[in-house]
């Protein structure tokens, strides 16, 4: 089988939605799916006003179409709404050509955070670019009925997943961590103003805070928060360490559909804490026993008072966290993201041959 992934959001960007297609992409392979990337570093590009680390491909539609035409796809999904994504919807539309789209991001959200722009205007553009899709993949059942709500009905879920083999409770904690005092909250994520990160940093806290991520908003919160510790992305087993040195992490966010960050902290035996909103809601859940309250026991805290969740969170014990971290199986959202494609005649994906199959995590 042959696929053509179309991403406005790619590495060398550090983000959730970057980890979530490049993993996908990998255990494609590793099932036999040949999988062609179209993704901004494929183009020249310039950067997004505000968010100069996204780069936006400035393309044609000829160059777009000889790229897909050359690969000659059994199905086309397309990650992102931005100049490829609507390159390559204009594409398929123009051949008939049945495609899927994922949604990722709240646009509509980030845009009224950033300049102030009612979140209507924004879901007028969003149903224009997903409504001619077969299927709209959404990583919770909770983010389909919103978008249900908005005339998007074609919802298919397709969870996150979290790689337990690199998140886990047993590394060395993140050199960083040494000397500060506990108990030690942390924020992981792009440091942007959608991310509400100030709310983290001003609520009562007896201990320190440790922030890791780079984004526009740095400066302006090292400045107003000189005794928080930034210290800027990381990756790997460095993030894996700063996780593992966490006594919670905070989660402010309002506006993200997911949050893979939760999961990676939960693998890593660290409980989370957020608001009462989507996100946290589908990942701690209400009561901070999982969404359906199945979770062995607290894994977390919400709250309206996000210091007030924090401290809730501490009562977590650590191996609760890995142990419904772990529940969280890459295998099965790839599986979930092969059920929800179609060939370009609208056909469902016929299943891998068996010897593709890949052992689930337990």
């Amino acid at each position: 089988m042959k696929l053509t992934l179309v991403t406005d959001a790619w590495e060398p960007q550090v983000n959730g939605v970057v980890r979530t297609l490049s993993t996908t992409v990998r255990l494609l392979n590793a099932r036999g799916v040949r999988v062609q990337v179209i993704s901004p570093d494929q183009f020249w590009s310039v950067p997004m006003p505000s968010y100069p680390e996204i780069r936006l491909a400035m393309t044609t539609r000829r160059r777009i179409t000889k790229l897909i035409n050359g690969f000659g796809p059994d199905a086309l999904h397309i990650a992102t709404e931005g100049p490829l994504g609507w390159l390559a919807r204009g594409w398929a539309l123009r051949r008939g050509f049945a495609f899927t789209t994922s949604f990722h991001t709240r646009f509509p959200d980030y845009v009224q955070a950033r300049i102030g722009l009612k979140p209507e205007r924004v879901w007028r553009v969003l149903r224009r670019f997903h409504g001619p899709a077969h299927a709209v993949m959404v990583a919770t059942p909770r983010l389909a009925a919103e978008l249900n709500s908005y005339g998007l009905a074609q919802t298919r879920l397709w969870a996150r997943g979290v790689d337990v083999e690199q998140f886990r409770p047993d590394v060395p904690p993140h050199p960083a961590a040494a000397g500060l005092k506990r108990p030690l909250a942390l924020h992981v994520g792009r440091v942007a103003v959608e991310k509400n990160i100030e709310a983290f940093l001003a609520a009562p806290w007896p201990g320190d805070r440790l922030v890791v991520g780079d984004g526009p908003a740095l400066d302006g919160l090292q400045r107003k928060f000189p005794h928080a510790h930034f210290t800027g992305a990381l990756h790997g087993a460095a993030l894996a360490s700063a996780y593992a040195a966490a006594d919670v992490l905070a989660f402010p966010s309002r506006t993200d559909t997911f949050g893979l960050v939760m999961i990676e902290a939960l693998a890593s035996g660290t409980p989370v804490a957020g608001y009462p909103v989507p996100g946290p809601l589908d990942v701690v859940g209400a009561g901070g026993f999982g969404p359906d309250g199945r979770a062995p026991g607290r894994i977390g805290a919400v709250a309206h008072d996000l210091g007030e969740a924090m401290h809730k969170a501490l009562a977590a014990r650590r191996a609760d966290c890995v142990a419904y971290g772990r529940r969280f199986g890459w295998d099965a959202c790839v599986d979930q993201f092969l059920a929800a494609l179609v060939t370009g005649d609208g056909h469902t994906v016929p299943p891998l041959p068996a010897p593709f199959a890949l052992p689930q995590v337990a």
